[in-house]
Order: structure tokens, then sequence, then C-alpha cells
């Protein structure tokens, strides 16, 4: 028998066998594998055996390419809901608010899985019940993916196809999962993502803002002196900036934003995205740092600003509030103070009043020229 259809066979059969399920991570057994997982390599092309052996039967390389122009092709159909899933880590994506927003696929994969990791199993566990599915479920947070990383790729490298959610959206972006998928991949197991809602791409193509080129920043950093060097860090970034803000740092942050960034740059605060409450403010950094100052922030917040201004040779000195300056000038200047024995924050005082650029800038500048260590 050509080895092509010996392996065909062997797959077809191995589609048929049971599919075991988890009580807890420590109880798994080997299990044999589902189908033909895909190979997933950096680098290399994904396949089956199946789809090889489909495209001809005859022995040889030649025998394994498939004529994708030989005659029509019409969309592929989705598995059936009954099918089993085959092996690997699904990246699934849950709705940041309306439940509307959850995939037919990622049903599927929920209910079908060996197993659901959770970041809090009582958040996901409402969201399992209300869509009837009983996969069992366990914790994977930040507090112990380190612990389970290890059992859970034991897992997958013996046939479990696990399913990992977060509370809202897409895991992995600023949630845990992103060490394990890493791993998954470094030793090649399918890793297969289920994409659906983003509370970034939800913010951003709603915003008004440019949306050919963006850059997402993550969190707001917490503390004045940080958040104000990470805005600087990104004063002549020409794509538009997205960031999570909490809602108990908004006003602060708007208000370095301004300082640093400008206080004309255009901005869009999504505020409790698919919700109830669902808003989409746009203004400029000033604007909204007066808005929300009055009214009061209530609710989680996208933050987009618009990009530097393309090609500008001036954007650094437009971040500073107008000034002639550019950052590699205003630089320039702190090193110079700074190496003749003034502190960070005393020569951002006399750089600012040198070149009349804005103070908090020069500072945010120069907690960059010198180790990290405690807010003056």
């Amino acid at each position: 028998m050509p080895a092509l259809a010996a392996t065909a066979l062997r797959c077809l059969w191995l589609q048929a066998a049971p599919v075991q399920q988890l009580t807890s991570l420590r109880a798994f057994q080997a299990a044999p594998r589902v189908g033909c997982s895909l190979q997933q390599r950096w680098g290399r092309p994904c396949a089956t055996a199946a789809a090889a052996a489909a495209s001809g039967g005859g022995d040889g390389a030649a025998s394994a390419a498939v004529d994708l122009g030989s005659e029509p092709r019409s969309l592929p159909q989705p598995p059936a809901a009954d099918e089993p899933l085959a092996p690997g880590l699904y990246v699934v994506s849950t709705p940041i608010g309306n439940l509307e927003d959850i995939t037919l696929r990622a049903l599927r994969v929920l209910r079908s899985a060996t197993l659901v990791l959770a970041e809090d199993t009582r958040h996901t566990r409402q969201l399992l019940t209300h869509f009837g599915i009983s996969t069992p479920l366990h914790s994977f947070h930040q507090h112990n993916e380190r612990q389970k990383e290890g059992l859970v790729l034991r897992q997958l490298r013996q046939g479990a196809a696990i399913a990992l959610v977060s509370d809202a959206g897409t895991p992995a972006i600023n949630d845990p999962g992103a060490d394990l998928v890493a791993a998954a991949a470094a030793e090649g197991l399918p890793v297969i993502p289920v994409p659906g809602a983003s509370a970034v791409l939800a913010g951003l193509v709603a915003s008004g803002l440019p949306t050919r080129q963006f850059l997402y920043c993550g969190f707001t950093a917490p503390k004045a002196s940080a958040r104000q060097k990470q805005f600087a860090a990104l004063a002549t970034q020409e794509a538009t900036l997205v960031f999570y803000v909490s809602p108990h740092s908004l006003l602060a942050a708007l208000g370095d934003a301004a300082a640093v960034l400008g206080p004309g740059r255009r901005c869009c605060l999504a505020r409790e995205l698919t919700k109830r409450h669902e808003e989409l403010w746009r203004g400029t950094l000033q604007e909204a740092a007066q808005e929300f100052t009055e009214r009061g922030p209530r609710g989680e917040f996208v933050l987009l600003v618009e990009g530097a201004p393309a090609g500008s040779a001036a954007a650094a000195g437009a971040a500073a509030g107008g000034g002639e300056a550019g950052e590699a000038e205003i630089v320039a200047a702190l090193r110079a103070a700074m190496a003749a024995g003034e502190p960070p924050s005393s020569a951002a005082r006399s750089v600012a009043r040198q070149l009349g650029v804005n103070k908090k800038l020069c500072y945010a500048l120069s907690l960059g020229l010198q180790p990290e260590g405690p807010e003056p």
C-alpha cells in the first residue's frame, strides 16, 4: 500500500478514537491524538497527511502537490458540532460586554475542548453556564501560570485540546497566557487562535482617528514620572496610539498626555464598549481632561491618541507645547546640565527655561538618562 494512503487511513482511524475528558490538571493520561494535527513551527509550512493523500494517491514527491487551479474550489464547510477538536492550545476570544459577540466557533471550541483555562473561573463559569457548556474549568492567572505551565504543556504533548480564555476579550493581551503560548509555539505544539471581541480594535475602528498604522501601548503607567516618560517616548510616533486606562487614573493620564504629547492632539475615549452605557467621546486631549474632570470618569476606558504629524521635523517640539527645540536638542541640554551636577528635576527646570519647552517633557526625558528610582 502506498505510504501516503496508509497515513491517510491512520488519520481516519484516529478521528474515531474517543477523547478523554479531564477532571483535574494532574489526572491527565496520554490519549490518542485526534486527527492529523497541523505542524506549527517557525518558518515551516502547515500541512496534513490527509490533504496530501487527497491530492493524488501516487508515490513520490509529485503526488503530494495540490493543484489549486485544476477545478473551482468551494468555501470550506465548518466542522460538525459533534466533531472532536484536533489537539492543541486554542486561544479563544470572549465577549467584552455584550454576550451576543461570542462566535459560533468559540462556542464549539469551548464545548468540545478537553478543558478550559480561565483567568477567573467564577467569571468564566457564568459565561459557560449561560451557553449550557459543562467543559471542566481550571484557573490560570498571573499568580499560578508559572506553576501550571508545565502541566499544561505536558497535556498538550499527550494530545489534549485546551481552550485558553481571559475574563473578557482576546487572551494574552495584558492578560495571562502570553508565556504559555510562547512555550507551546517553541515546542512546535499547535496554537490555534479563535478570534473575536477586542477592546483595542473595537475602539480603534470607531474612533475616527487614522487606522492605517496604530500602536497598542498597554496600560498607562501608574506613577506620574513613569507615565510622563512613557508618553515622551511616544511623542514622535506617527501611528495612532492606543492605551488601556483605569477610571481612577484617567484624569492624571489625560493631564500628562496633554502636557507631554501636546494639548491639541486629537483623541477618542471609548468607554464601556459593547455595554449598555457605551460611549465614544472625541475631542482634543485638553478638552478631554476638562470634560472628564467636570463629569468624573466612570467605567473602563480605551484612550486613543492621534499620532505625530507625518514627516514633521518639529514633531518633538509640537509635543513640548509648540517650542522650537526637538527631542535630540532637549536631551543634549539635559545631559550637559546633569553632567554639571544638577539633579534631574533641577536640570528639567533649567532646560525648560533655556529652550522654552514644556518642563514635564524635560523631566520625563531626563528620567531616561538615569537609573530608575523613587519619584522626587
